[in-house]
């Protein structure tokens, strides 16, 4: 009996892999991409896990995680994200959080050339209504607590950084 099946994969083997649509990297939106931004878009597919289960709308993927996977810095990867969010191949559904119990969650993205879950029809491929100069809205990440403690902001504290630091003279001591 042998240990590879009709295909020639070994049959204890869990391969995972994405297709690259020809349609979707000759679109204009495709070419004006980064390369990191068409790399990342590679490791985003990789993250849904196909018709069967799928998870599209709930894809999840860190700025660092992607930055490892890709081998770049993650000013590279965040980047990368914005840009394909701006020509319309992803689209932010839900905001990253940290959770009560201190355990980040990474912002949720739909990849609009795939079908959302209980749709009837295919993605909606924001990408082919792209134009120069018209990029699509990029949501951003908010800042924690940006108005200051209970919402009202208090004056600079050293400890706070966010205001000049004071200068510090102390008496010296005289040696007798």
């Amino acid at each position: 009996m042998s240990s590879r099946d009709d295909r020639g994969r070994g049959r204890n083997s869990v391969e995972h892999f994405t297709t690259s649509i020809r349609h979707t990297m000759e679109e204009p939106a495709w070419r004006s991409l980064s390369s990191a931004a068409q790399a990342l878009y590679v490791w985003i597919k990789l993250e849904w896990r196909g018709n069967n289960a799928n998870n599209n709308g709930k894809i999840r993927l860190s700025v660092r995680q992607a930055a490892a996977k890709m081998g770049v810095r993650p000013d590279t990867a965040a980047a990368a994200f914005r840009d394909l969010q701006r020509k319309g191949f992803i689209v932010q559904t839900e905001h990253a959080c940290l959770g009560v119990e201190g355990e980040a969650k990474s912002s949720a993205y739909e990849i609009t050339e795939l079908k959302m879950p209980g749709a009837e029809r295919d993605g909606r491929k924001l990408y082919r209504e792209w134009q120069p100069g018209k990029d699509f809205p990029v949501i951003a990440a908010s800042p924690n607590n940006p108005s200051g403690a209970n919402g009202r902001k208090t004056k600079p504290h050293h400890e706070n950084r966010d205001g000049a630091v004071p200068k510090t003279v102390t008496k010296m001591r005289s040696l007798s």
